[in-house]
């Protein structure tokens, strides 16, 4: 679930089955990216150079980039943010994600109330015991070097999530993809794409408190660097149906970043963290896997947002609507923040994968629920790959 710091969309292990936002994708695996499904490709400010067509759509959306870099980012006439659900636009504004702007997107929405929860009408197992949330050991780079956390602004403010550095088929070993959940990139329904869209691995690897690091350096926070969309996708289902509480479009609430870093430099994402997980689209049966780890960074009461936490938990299964996938769902304790974050497990080849990724929870916070990765999530995923398979 995304946090924010002021009300804006409540999406996570806090809400009581919140929805969130995605990117149009078609179910085939090579064809995913119709329409406005994709992003356009990122801009950069100040020393990095625009591609002319960039510039050009950048005027055609009555972008100036000076404007933009010194605050009309933060202009969102309604009119103008529903415009831009078709054209994600998204240009470095370097040293815009200060530590205390980081710190700050951190605070949680209200939690909604049970009575959102929409009626199973598939197949839905009891509701399972809380796991407590545990934080990973530090420092995180060294046991979840994946892991991170995903800043974006809204019409209501700056929020936060989580997410995962993936695998890249088109450049192994040096992949630039992000996974997350569709409403940390993209509103749902009536919404449009997020702005400044960044992604931070390993955030505060230290684990130090919110206290300690009130006067934390860029560098204590964002010691891997800072990481900006130039590309954002999710899936049509999420575009068209998602919602902030309700569970609406959650079994398709998944999205896939391509980022590059605020500072050019060598190296891919996958190289500085140093490592990239396998995402298993055809993952086992709930009653075949034995645990399911799910890693972020919660924000709601008793969490801060500072620190990496983990459940881990056998799954049951969640139906929000017969005619859709049935979910994954764990016991866990994490709250708002922790949307987007990867849901790990043995994959089809005996080895850990990405399977899902947060999504939604109950106003109380004792489970979690993740959409289960196929040809939808497949789709997104290939398109952005491919998208970038040959730079």
């Amino acid at each position: 679930m995304p946090s924010k710091r002021r009300p804006a969309l409540v999406v996570a292990a806090i809400a009581s089955v919140l929805a969130l936002t995605a990117t149009a994708c078609d179910s085939s695996d090579d064809n995913a990216a119709a329409g406005p499904t994709e992003s356009s490709k990122q801009q950069g400010v100040g020393d990095i150079k625009l591609p002319d067509n960039l510039n050009d759509k950048l005027k055609n959306l009555g972008i100036d980039l000076d404007q933009w870099k010194n605050g009309a980012w933060n202009n969102w006439d309604k009119n103008d943010w529903l415009r831009e659900a078709g054209d994600f636009i998204n240009p470095i504004i370097k040293g815009l994600w200060k530590p205390d702007r980081m710190r700050e997107a951190q605070e949680p929405d209200k939690p909604v109330d049970d009575s959102d929860i929409a009626d199973d009408q598939g197949v839905t197992d009891p509701d399972p015991q809380p796991v407590a949330a545990k934080e990973v050991a530090s420092p995180y780079s060294a046991n979840v070097p994946y892991a991170g956390k995903v800043f974006f602004d809204g019409p209501e403010g700056s929020m936060v999530c989580s997410a995962t550095v993936v695998q890249d088929p088109a450049h192994p070993g040096k992949s630039n993809l992000v996974w997350t959940a569709g409403h940390c990139v993209h509103a749902g329904k009536g919404g449009g794409w997020y702005k400044n869209l960044m992604f931070v691995p390993s955030y505060n690897d230290s684990g130090k408190s919110q206290a300690e690091l009130e006067n934390a350096t860029r560098e204590e926070l964002a010691p891997k660097g800072v990481w900006w969309a130039d590309w954002a996708q999710t899936s049509s289902q999420w575009i068209d149906t998602g919602a902030a509480v309700g569970g609406k479009g959650a079994p398709y609430d998944f999205a896939v970043m391509h980022v590059k870093p605020e500072v050019s430099g060598g190296k891919s994402l996958e190289e500085t963290v140093g490592g990239a997980l396998p995402v298993d689209f055809n993952a086992p049966a709930v009653k075949s896997i034995d645990e399911i780890t799910a890693t972020g960074y919660p924000a709601a009461p008793p969490f801060d947002g500072q620190k990496m936490n983990q459940c881990a938990d056998k799954p049951g299964r969640l139906s929000l609507d017969a005619g859709q996938p049935t979910m994954y769902r764990i016991g866990c304790t994490m709250t708002a923040g922790s949307s987007g974050g990867g849901w790990v497990a043995q994959g089809s080849d005996g080895k850990p994968a990405l399977v899902s990724n947060t999504s939604i929870g109950p106003s109380n916070a004792t489970w979690l629920a993740g959409p289960h990765l196929g040809p939808e999530a497949k789709g997104v995923y290939n398109a952005v790959s491919k998208k970038f398979a040959n730079q």
